[in-house]
C-alpha cells in the first residue's frame, strides 16, 4: 500500500484558486474538458473543504501511481482510512469505481455515468481571464494578451518567451502519434473557414498516409470532446461548416502566417458557444443566434467606411429571420448605427464580452 499511503499524503489546503464560473456542487462529479482548461483546480477548490485525512487522491497519468497496485489495495485502503472523497484524476474508467461517500473524476473525454453529475470545463471566458490576471494594470492589456496567447490558466502567469512552445506541447496532449498531430494541426490551421471534411481529407492525405474512415473519426472524438467545433448554417444541413477551435490562440502557434480575423472571429465564437447552444452561421454573416434573433459580425478593424456595406450584408435577414438585435464586434472601436428599427452595437470585445 506503499503508493496509496503517499497519495494519502498530499493535501490541498495551500493551493491559490481563482474562482470560476463552474464549480463542483454533486458528491460523485465527472470533471471533463479539453487539456488545460482547469479541471484539476476545480477539483482542489472542492478539495480544500475537507480535512485531509479525509480524501485520497490518485492522478493516474503520475508514472509513480503503478495502476495494479492501486486497484489491488484500494478497496481496503479506504475502509481502513474512512475515507470521504476519493479522486481518480486522468481516469479511464477501466476498473471498478470504489463505493464511498464521495467520488471526483477527472478525465479529458465526455463521459456520463448514472448517479454521477458531469460537468464540462471549458476554457477561461473573458471575464474570468480579468480575474485570474494580476499581472496587467488594465483592461485592454488584459485583452491583447487573452487574444495573443489565448484562454488557458496557465497562459497568465507563463513567461512570454515560453508560450508557444506551451501552446504546441498543449496540442500534442491529445494525440497520441505524429498522424494525429498533423490532423489536429490541419484543423485547427482552417478556423473560421468553410470546409467539409472530406475537403479537409483531400487535402491532408497529399502530405501523409491516413484512412478516410480513421480521419473521420479523429474528427468525430474531437468534436465530441469540444476541443473542435463544426458550425452549421443556417437551415442548410448539407452546406460545408466553419471550423472553431477550444483555445483561438492555437493558430499561431503551428503557423508563422497571419490569420488575425480568424483567430479573433475563433475568439467571438467561443464566447458565444458558453452563453448559447442555437448559434448557426449565414451568408456573409459570421454568426446568428437563433434563441434570441441575434446577428453577431467580427470586424476587429471598423471604420465608417464601412457602413454601406454592413447594411448590405444585414438587410435581407432583417425581416427574413425576424432579427431583434445586431452586434459588430471589433478589436477597439465603438459606434451605433441604426437600420430600420435596428440598432446595430458595434463594441470592441472587452465590452461587449463582459456585459
Amino acid at each position: 500500500m506503499k503508493i496509496l499511503d503517499s497519495c494519502y499524503e498530499i493535501e490541498f489546503n495551500k493551493i491559490n484558486f481563482q474562482e470560476r464560473k463552474e464549480k463542483i456542487t454533486h458528491p460523485k462529479t465527472i470533471v471533463c474538458g479539453p487539456p488545460k482548461t482547469g479541471k484539476s483546480y476545480l477539483i482542489y477548490d472542492y478539495l480544500s473543504n475537507f480535512d485531509s485525512k479525509d480524501y485520497l487522491y490518485i492522478n493516474l497519468d503520475d508514472f509513480r501511481n503503478q495502476k495494479d497496485e492501486i486497484v489491488l489495495f484500494l478497496n481496503d485502503f479506504i475502509k481502513e482510512k474512512k475515507i470521504k472523497v476519493l479522486v481518480l484524476e486522468n481516469f479511464d474508467f477501466d476498473f471498478e469505481i470504489p463505493t464511498t461517500d464521495s467520488v471526483l473524476i477527472s478525465t479529458s473525454n465526455y463521459k456520463e455515468i448514472y448517479g454521477f453529475k458531469t460537468i464540462f470545463v471549458h476554457a477561461l471566458d473573458f471575464e474570468e481571464y480579468l480575474l485570474h490576471d494580476s499581472k496587467h494594470q488594465n483592461t485592454i492589456a488584459s485583452f491583447n494578451y487573452f487574444l495573443k496567447y489565448g484562454n488557458l490558466p496557465e497562459m497568465i502567469v507563463l513567461d512570454e518567451n515560453k508560450k508557444i512552445n506551451r501552446l504546441q506541447e498543449i496540442i500534442k496532449l491529445f494525440c497520441k502519434d505524429k498522424t494525429e498531430i498533423e490532423v489536429l494541426k490541419l484543423l485547427l490551421s482552417s478556423i473560421d473557414e468553410n470546409k467539409s471534411i472530406n475537403q479537409l481529407f483531400t487535402i491532408l492525405k497529399k502530405s501523409i498516409k491516413i484512412s478516410k474512415d480513421r480521419f473521420y473519426e479523429l474528427c468525430k472524438f474531437y468534436e465530441s470532446n469540444q476541443l473542435i467545433f463544426f458550425l452549421k448554417k443556417y437551415n442548410q444541413e448539407k452546406s460545408t461548416k466553419k471550423i472553431y477551435a477550444y483555445n483561438h490562440a492555437f493558430l499561431s502557434s503551428i503557423s508563422h502566417n497571419k490569420k488575425f480575423k480568424n483567430e479573433f472571429t475563433n475568439m467571438v465564437f467561443l464566447h458565444l458557444q458558453k452563453e448559447y447552444k442555437s448559434i448557426y452561421y449565414l451568408d456573409k454573416i459570421d454568426f446568428f443566434i437563433e434563441d434570441n434573433r441575434t446577428l453577431v459580425l467580427s470586424i476587429p478593424f471598423f471604420n465608417t467606411m464601412l457602413h454601406g456595406s454592413i447594411i448590405k450584408k444585414i438587410h435581407s435577414f432583417i425581416d427574413e429571420l425576424n432579427i431583434q438585435h445586431v452586434y459588430i464586434i471589433t478589436a477597439g472601436n465603438s459606434e451605433n448605427l441604426k437600420y430600420q428599427k435596428i440598432e446595430i452595437n458595434i463594441l470592441p470585445f472587452y465590452e461587449w464580452a463582459v456585459q
